[in-house]
């Protein structure tokens, strides 16, 4: 096994430990996050305002990978897990981590709604020797607004009384080889003994704290590393789009360009970009940057190109089946698989539900198939039930938008036409 490289600013893992935490936010990363520090034995209070979220947790249904799954199950017969929605629970940790969504509302715009929520409680329940760390991702300066101004207002001093720093979540819903407890954290306190403070936590969850000067540069990391990921994706959907258009298979092309050691980093077409960070987190930075001089071109139109991929996934099925003499209205059309991602229960920001929306408008008779949802609903309230047992023969086409793991796909293959949206699976038709 390769020994990790360390740099001046990584700090290893260290065998201090906190011996209480309280998690504010139960969702994908408040709880793998939890049942991390409660593995690693430090008591854990998971906060979460919605009672009907944390009874999921208790009855053991939620969207857990493996490991989590057997954590949260071990947890719940032990001492030292707890849930609750009483926030003033905040006093009793030593420490307190904000694991709340950082979403974008209609117009694209930074909804701080929870995170405001949280950070209020915690300051108004904040007492003396406590340390604070905001994994939530955000604009810059989001811990000095939040925190660490309201904190100072309360007579509370920063870097003495208490310690506050910033560690953006790493977590990959749904990917069982790189888990929080092998992937590195970022970690910026606002003073040295607040990193050394929050450091203790962090330690506890990921084998290297990498410590960075201030909370500000660890907010921006975590922007950089998603608008990265937004960027790429938005240049391999538009390679994709023009190997279609010259015959070649752009998979073929990606994974000789693979072959390559240094100098390239492989990313793959699809129908678009879902879940919580991809669809979001760009959106903080051109919002910030929107009042400033500094503008992000390159940033905004990767952003927009991604919107647009629902709709030219769209035009290639009306291209496939212009191409084989049929129109689009009455014709049935299967989407097969409408996670966001494969592996996941999850359909926040899916492509999937806006291209079944755009078929749908265009007169064709839509049903889905995921055998790991079993029902989504779509923005103008139309709920729909996946196919139990598909049928390839009872469609027009298939359209490949997820395909889940550990699960048969044959009977796709007695569809008369089938797009693959992720150009992995089926021969990848030329677009419209």
């Amino acid at each position: 096994m390769m020994a990790k490289l360390l740099t001046a600013g990584d700090v290893p893992f260290s065998s201090a430990r906190l011996s209480s935490v309280a998690v504010i936010g139960m969702g994908y990363v408040g709880l793998p996050t939890a049942l991390g520090l409660h593995a690693n034995g430090i008591s854990v209070l998971g906060i979460d305002h919605d009672p009907h979220r944390l009874e999921a947790i208790r009855n053991q249904n939620v969207d857990l990978i493996g490991p989590d799954r057997e954590r949260l199950a071990t947890a719940l017969g032990e001492s030292g897990f707890e849930l609750t929605t009483d926030v003033a629970r905040l006093a009793e940790a030593d420490a307190v981590m904000v694991c709340v969504p950082t979403p974008v509302d209609s117009r694209l715009l930074p909804d701080l709604g929870p995170l405001s929520d949280a950070c209020d409680k915690l300051v108004r329940y904040a007492r003396a020797g406590q340390t604070f760390i905001l994994t939530s991702t955000s604009f810059i300066g989001t811990t000095a607004t939040m925190l660490v101004e309201p904190l100072t207002d309360r007579g509370l001093t920063v870097g003495s009384d208490v310690f506050v720093a910033s560690s953006p979540e790493r977590i990959d819903p749904g990917n069982v080889r790189h888990t929080q407890q092998e992937t590195p954290r970022v970690l910026g306190g606002v003073t040295p003994r607040c990193t050394d403070m929050a450091a203790r936590v962090i330690e506890a969850l990921s084998p290297i704290a990498h410590r960075v000067g201030s909370p500000e540069v660890a907010e921006m990391t975590k922007l950089y590393e998603n608008t990265f990921r937004a960027v790429n994706i938005a240049l391999a959907n538009e390679f994709a789009d023009i190997c279609a258009d010259l015959t070649l298979d752009p998979m073929e092309v990606i994974d000789a360009a693979s072959t390559k050691p240094y100098g390239f980093m492989p990313f793959h077409p699809g129908p678009g970009v879902g879940g919580h960070c991809i669809p979001c987190d760009p959106h903080y930075l051109l919002w910030q940057l929107s009042e400033t001089r500094t503008g992000a071109p390159l940033v905004r139109q990767a952003m927009n190109a991604i919107a647009e991929r629902p709709r030219r996934v769209v035009e290639r099925v009306q291209g496939v089946l212009s191409d084989n003499g049929k129109g689009m209205a009455g014709s049935r059309i299967l989407v097969v698989g409408v996670s966001y991602k494969p592996g996941v229960r999850d359909v926040r920001s899916s492509p999937a539900l806006e291209i079944i929306e755009l078929l749908t408008r265009r007169g064709a008779k839509v049903g889905y198939y995921d055998p790991l949802i079993q029902r989504v609903a779509l923005a103008d309230g139309t709920v729909l039930e996946s196919i139990v047992e598909p049928a390839g023969s009872d469609w027009d086409a298939a359209l490949l938008h997820t395909v889940q793991p550990d699960h048969d796909y044959a009977w796709v293959h007695q569809c008369p036409m089938t797009v693959d949206a992720t150009y992995r699976f089926a021969p990848s038709p030329a677009p419209c």
